[in-house]
């Protein structure tokens, strides 16, 4: 599931029974439609069912854009069916190009569905503009919940006690994440700055075209592909970083980003989705323009030969991240359920206030 889901289970209170229902298998769902048809009516047995025999009280969705935004419409029509209050929470980063292409019947269909829910959580600020100017919603109905973070309690000290400067990426290898610009980029580095630095590009996507286009560029022995990464995996690896880079063409609030800023390292992004909300250029990280290759190689270069800017930077964005942690998160939306419930806080519920959760690939 989603790590925002996974952390919102992970740190609920105890008044809370939260269970997950997941609508895809993994990269299976990715790679076949098959798979993913079938994960869908499963997910949604499974959600009849807890219907049916009055398990639910309230419906959390989690929705992309695409397949994700139509498979989900359904599970909220069900959900209405049943008299059930629901909350959309949009991850989707292209949302707006798969909405704006809609035929207008379909649009204004899932435009109908969104308007139905309690509430649509944004990501950000200008996520929020886009539903309500998009979607017909009310500015009441929509809020900005940022993307939660897992803040550690000790990071490492990052004095240059090392020679080689560790650049970490976390997310999906592909062109839309930046990564063939992030290693055209590094092929502009000086070769002395080349030699200092080791690239760490951890996830699955076009491995082997990344790979391929290092080799072309002649810096495949400066670049590692690790693969898929596990929590404690990924980790390890931001916090043996020393630069985290995503320069991504399009966003909603990456969690990579809030990942790596929690782990006190100065971030090379793009000002896409609403990462201008959390990333002030120059103060608490690097924004370049997307497929800007020269201006991405400026940063990079300014962070590998400047220690005192890396920890400089990296300080500021572990300050700014800080309250996005996932206790204050999980408090508040824990105050959203039980105003979506009609249930005091304060009051006692026996058994816990039930929610089903339907969540979404990670974004």
């Amino acid at each position: 599931m989603g790590s925002v889901g996974t952390l919102i289970i992970k740190t609920a209170p105890d008044n809370l029974q939260i269970e997950h229902i997941s609508t895809w298998d993994g990269e299976l769902s990715r790679e076949s439609n098959i798979h993913l048809f079938k994960a869908f009516l499963r997910a949604l047995t499974t959600f009849l069912g807890k219907l049916v025999r009055g398990e639910v009280d309230i419906v959390h969705i989690h929705l992309a854009e695409r397949g994700s935004a139509l498979r989900k419409a359904l599970l909220a029509l069900v959900a209405m069916a049943f008299n059930k209050p629901f909350i959309m929470h949009a991850h989707g980063c292209e949302f707006h190009s798969f909405h704006s292409q809609l035929p207008v019947i379909p649009r204004k269909l899932l435009n109908w569905v969104l308007q139905q829910s309690a509430y649509l959580v944004a990501l950000s600020e200008s996520w929020r503009d886009y539903y309500m100017n998009n979607c017909g919603l009310t500015a009441e109905q929509v809020i900005v919940f940022p993307n939660p973070a897992e803040i550690p309690e000790n990071i490492p000290d990052r004095a240059n006690y090392q020679q080689e400067i560790k650049i970490a990426f976390l997310g999906r290898i592909c062109k839309r994440k930046g990564i063939f610009d992030l290693l055209e980029a590094f092929a502009h580095l000086a070769p002395e700055h080349q030699e200092k630095s080791k690239l760490i590009l951890a996830g699955i996507g076009e491995i082997e075209e990344a790979k391929a286009l290092a080799q072309r560029l002649e810096i495949k022995q400066h670049v590692t592909f690790p693969g898929w990464v596990d929590p404690d995996g990924r980790n390890k690896l931001l916090s043996d970083a020393d630069v985290f880079l995503l320069p991504s063409y399009n966003e909603g609030l990456p969690m990579a980003v809030l990942e790596a800023m929690s782990w006190g390292l100065p971030v090379v992004t793009t000002p896409v989705g609403g990462i201008p909300e959390l990333i002030t250029n120059k103060e608490t990280g690097l924004l370049v323009n997307p497929g800007n290759i020269p201006q991405l190689a400026e940063a990079l270069e300014s962070l590998i030969t400047n220690e005192s800017l890396r920890l400089e930077l990296g300080k500021a964005a572990r300050k700014r991240v800080s309250p996005l942690d996932i206790k204050l998160y999980s408090r508040s939306l824990s105050e959203l359920y039980f105003s979506v419930s009609g249930t005091p806080k304060s009051q006692s519920v026996e058994p816990p206030l039930k929610e089903a959760v339907t969540a979404s690939r990670r974004h």
